[in-house]
């Protein structure tokens, strides 16, 4: 499998994206979201553990495979200060399913988001997808809000699609979309 990277200018310094996790990761990982602690205890009523790193390879939507899982990690220099977790193809074919898009809190509210957003979004429509969906959750305002400022239109609360942990942190879950056009 070939490595894509993107770097990223930002005023502090580039920022570089970067697609598969490697076993070495996991630490910088587990560290990452120990300082996500705030998101995790929003969104899923409890801290983050090992298991969680675990689950992102493991974790799929119904009718998708390994295959179709994309993990990208957001470096500034060495340290891993972001992760974003992909499904290519759901809910459709031309589609693909966003499962979290994590910044560390030193690295929020600076744009960095948008402008890792931007790339991401172009490379989709590049790649010929015409759809982008995210779970928001009530729980995590800031997260509906940074979707709605990229594009995304947030849905109706769907008690019976929510998934477990998130029902245990007692928020409603939304589906996010977005319709990607042939240029932003």
């Amino acid at each position: 499998m070939q490595v894509v990277i993107w770097t990223i200018p930002t005023d502090s310094g580039p920022i570089v994206v970067r697609e598969q996790l490697e076993p070495e990761d996991e630490p910088g990982i587990l560290e990452l979201f120990a300082a996500c602690d705030d998101w995790f205890e929003a969104v899923t009523g409890g801290p983050s553990g090992p298991g969680d790193v675990q689950s992102l390879f493991y974790a799929l939507p119904e009718g998708t495979g390994f295959e179709d899982k994309r993990l990208y990690t957001v470096r500034d220099g060495e340290k891993i200060v972001g992760l974003i977790d992909v499904v290519l193809g759901f809910p459709h074919r031309r589609a693909c399913a966003v499962g979290t898009f994590l910044l560390a809190p030193t690295h929020r509210g600076a744009g960095l988001g948008t402008a890792i957003s931007r790339v991401l979004l172009d490379e989709a429509r590049l790649s010929g997808l015409d759809e982008v969906t995210a779970a928001a959750t009530d729980a995590w305002q800031s997260g509906m809000s940074f979707l709605r400022s990229i594009g995304f239109a947030i849905g109706d609360a769907d008690p019976s699609r929510e998934p477990q942990h998130t029902r245990a942190s007692g928020a409603a879950l939304r589906r996010a979309t977005l319709t990607l056009t042939s240029s932003p």
